[in-house]
């Protein structure tokens, strides 16, 4: 199942696919677990995650569900000029394009990793793509991060891995969340699919396949009790509830069926470019 949800994913990037309805389609906020809300569409997430000294903001998906997101932070009590940083799975239109509207509204300090930064203030996916790859609004990155970076606000502490291939600076978070069941870990995994990337000859981002195998690698050790993808319906985000969330082996399967569809493309790539 979920191997058929991440081709249908990668698809949809394809040339000529139109966005899906749900991921301009708005969604009522609420708790995932601890300090972490769930405030995007129904088919783009947006993390809030909530401190005694304001919120943490992760992702901002596209421009047209600013408005919405601004509404669900709102309606969990929590004002615009609370949450004070914004950070993102990955520099892609539909996880970034609000990033500069939300950041103008806000007054957030956006942060981002190092291999994603120029194609956030640029508005341009970075890399050869199979696809036209739409723009989005250039967003400035005030504090560039880097392979294990700490974003700490209100006694809450975020880690940035670097896990690149789907984008160069495609970042994974690792948040500890004390629940009813004791500390686990939650894991916001930054998208592992090839999504229209060029495997074989991409002279702009010539590591891609390297890089993907160093996360693939590196994500398959991962701890993640708790999975939060940007694209919810990959961990059912949306009909879950309480301890419905605690998925030790949900990681792991996430990891192999995203693998096993690169090492295709890649074999694919390969036998074209002979």
């Amino acid at each position: 199942m979920i191997g058929k949800l991440l081709v249908a994913l990668s698809a949809l990037l394809a040339v000529g696919a139109s966005d899906p309805p749900a991921w301009t389609k708005p969604h009522a906020p609420f708790r995932i677990v601890g300090n972490v809300y769930y405030v995007g569409s129904e088919g783009l997430a947006a993390y809030l995650i909530t401190t005694p000294k304001g919120a943490i903001l992760l992702d901002g998906t596209m421009e047209e569900n600013v408005l919405a997101i601004e509404a669900n932070i709102r309606s969990l009590g929590v004002k615009l000029s609370d949450v004070k940083i914004l950070l993102n799975s990955h520099a892609h239109f539909d996880h970034a394009a609000g990033l500069a509207h939300l950041k103008r509204d806000t007054g957030a300090t956006m942060m981002a990793m190092k291999g994603d930064v120029w194609a956030l203030e640029h508005g341009r996916h970075f890399g050869d793509q199979n696809y036209v790859a739409p723009p989005f609004a250039p967003v400035k990155v005030d504090r560039v991060l880097t392979d294990g970076a700490t974003v700490t606000l209100g006694g809450v502490t975020m880690t940035a891995l670097a896990t690149p291939g789907h984008t160069a600076g495609c970042t994974t978070w690792v948040l500890p969340v004390r629940i009813k069941a004791g500390l686990k870990t939650v894991v916001f995994p930054c998208s592992m699919t090839v999504a229209g990337n060029k495997l074989v000859g991409n002279r702009q981002y010539p590591g891609i396949v390297a890089d993907f195998r160093r996360t693939f690698a590196r994500m398959a050790t991962l701890k993640a009790d708790i999975v939060l993808p940007a694209h919810p319906e990959l961990a059912q985000v949306l009909t879950r509830k309480g301890d419905e969330f605690l998925q030790p082996t949900l990681l792991p399967n996430l990891v192999a069926d995203a693998r096993a569809a690169f090492e295709r493309q890649w074999r694919k790539e390969s036998a074209i470019a002979k």
